[in-house]
């Protein structure tokens, strides 16, 4: 009976772990807010467009990127910046969407999905990494992009 119990246990809290986990990187949705951070700490910003509700490939390296604990790690050294463009209504506000979608004609001007672009606190880019595919699930250029971010900052 106990090991059916350990099992049952260790199934039910396997998916709250994740989740708790995810919630453990602190996105800014203040584009402004994160420019004073970055100068302030001397941090380069990391800002990424999603489409949480409806862009599969987003939801994808959500999981085999910013999900890892090799990500989390690097977060220390970056100011993140989420800028979510959600088909529903009920996911961000109104004027949140507004703000998002004047970074989105700034500096996502293809409006590829998912991106991340690396800015300094001036707002000025960096680099940019975009797209994601599904058939691969590779991150690996992604963690070389940040890298290489971090590393010439």
């Amino acid at each position: 009976m106990k090991p059916l119990f350990l099992l049952l246990l260790l199934v039910v809290n396997s998916p709250m772990q994740v989740f708790a986990q995810e919630d453990h990187l602190l996105w800014i949705d203040d584009f402004e807010e994160a420019l004073k951070i970055s100068e302030e700490n001397d941090k380069p910003i990391l800002m990424y467009f999603t489409g949480s509700d409806w862009c599969a490939p987003c939801k994808m390296l959500q999981e085999d990127f910013f999900g890892t604990e090799k990500f989390k790690e690097k977060t220390e050294e970056l100011v993140l910046v989420k800028v979510d463009i959600p088909r529903r209504t009920d996911i961000i506000s109104e004027n949140q969407l507004k703000e998002n979608k004047k970074l989105l004609a700034k500096y996502n001007k293809q409006k590829g999905f998912p991106q991340i672009i690396a800015l300094n606190h001036k707002g000025e880019v960096l680099g940019t990494q975009g797209s994601y595919s599904s058939s691969l699930r590779d991150p690996s250029r992604y963690f070389s992009f940040v890298d290489m971010i971090i590393d010439n900052y």
